[in-house]
């Protein structure tokens, strides 16, 4: 080949490569929310060192990958959206809204519909996201929140405070005079009235349920996503809060944040089959309030977090004995795992740190601070 037509290619071959979009792909990036300071903290994975700091929509809480790992999906309850941020930029790209103070949610296992806990409306909703994008009017203003005052109130103050308002809401009806539920709803959005105050989401490896806590109702629905109707009511403990499926779908797992338990559930036959309490050592029982649960890749170890307890307790779940407590920071929240299960992430909500802990010998290996009243961490591996 003459060398003239050689380096033209060369170029050629530069410049294309050079224009192809870039993705970050197995970061090792940590992404933790910060109620308070209403941003997303981003660590490095090994150093811990803060990357960048992304500004949400206010009280940025609960966070959820796609699919393929490229965008990260933030429930922002006083901004009333759901942000969405670019994986390999590191930046907030669009905005889902108006939703009124979204809770928790879920993706259908193609990434195509998420499933919303509507606490005010005590309603699960479910959005068609190509239909979502497709019909609304223009692109969002991307205006991100201030962080709230110094001395602003915990969550569980904040839990005390929406219970006052709803009580004052009922009185006055649900919605303002002359609106409709319906005319309120967003593109490509219907709901599934379901108990007071849902909270914890979690949609079927398959697609075809979509599990629903009611804080309030002390319940978990089972709702069939095609005919988005409910299939079934299963009473658990007081004020259930999270869920987990093990890997091979024989159990679910919802944490009871005011029963000090675990209420363990058969989806099959859709009924309550065991019940775990716990209790660390020189604790009360009223002051244990399990929230987060996160389960081994292998099936055989849940792991909790015990909120206002300071402590996560390792259960092995084929026996359901716990295991081990371990000590961390002050209400601790939620939980994640290494990609290999050998680190874990536990956010602390009023000690605003990060505590990580090698799983293998169950210790405490750092610290990290992080911003004000941290809600949910995720790991890019």
């Amino acid at each position: 080949m003459h060398p003239l037509l050689v380096r033209q290619l060369t170029l050629a071959a530069l410049i294309s490569a050079c224009t192809l979009p870039v993705y970050a792909k197995d970061t090792g990036y940590l992404f933790v929310s910060s109620e308070k300071d209403n941003h997303i903290t981003v660590l490095d994975g090994k150093t811990y060192a803060v990357v960048k700091r992304i500004g949400t929509a206010a009280r940025p809480r609960h966070l959820q990958f796609n699919p393929d790992h490229t965008q990260i999906y933030v429930a922002a309850g006083d901004g009333k959206a759901i942000d969405v941020i670019d994986v390999a930029k590191l930046e907030l790209v669009d905005r889902i809204g108006e939703i009124d103070d979204p809770e928790l949610f879920d993706l259908s296992p193609d990434g195509k519909t998420l499933y919303i806990s509507l606490e005010d409306d005590g309603a699960l909703g479910i959005l068609d996201l190509d239909e979502y994008f497709a019909k609304r009017e223009g692109k969002p203003d991307l205006t991100v929140a201030e962080a709230a005052p110094e001395g602003d109130t915990s969550e569980a103050e904040d839990d005390a405070a929406d219970d006052d308002e709803k009580e004052g809401e009922a009185k006055e009806g649900e919605t303002k005079e002359g609106e409709s539920e319906e005319d309120e709803q967003l593109p490509g959005m219907t709901t599934v009235e379901v108990g007071e105050e849902p909270e914890g989401i979690l949609v079927s490896p398959d697609g075809k349920i979509a599990y629903v806590t009611s804080e309030v109702a002390n319940t978990v629905h089972v709702v069939d996503t095609a005919s988005k109707e409910i299939k079934a009511n299963i009473v658990v403990g007081n004020r259930p809060r999270r869920f987990a499926l093990t890997p091979d779908q024989k159990e679910l797992w919802v944490s009871n944040e005011l029963s000090s338990s675990i209420s363990i559930l058969d989806p099959a036959s859709q009924k309550l089959i065991e019940t775990i309490t716990f209790l660390p050592p020189g604790f009360r029982a009223e002051d244990v309030t399990p929230v987060g649960i996160t389960l081994s890749k292998d099936g055989k170890t849940a792991i909790v977090a015990l909120g206002r307890a300071n402590h996560v307790a390792f259960v092995d779940v084929a026996s359901r004995k716990v295991t081990d407590y371990v000590l961390v920071g002050k209400r601790a929240w939620n939980t994640t795992l290494n990609k290999d299960d050998s680190l874990l992430f536990v956010v602390n909500g009023l000690s605003d740190d990060l505590s990580i802990i090698d799983v293998a010998s169950r210790k405490v290996l750092k610290s990290v601070p992080i911003a004000r009243v941290p809600h949910t961490v995720l790991i890019d591996d």
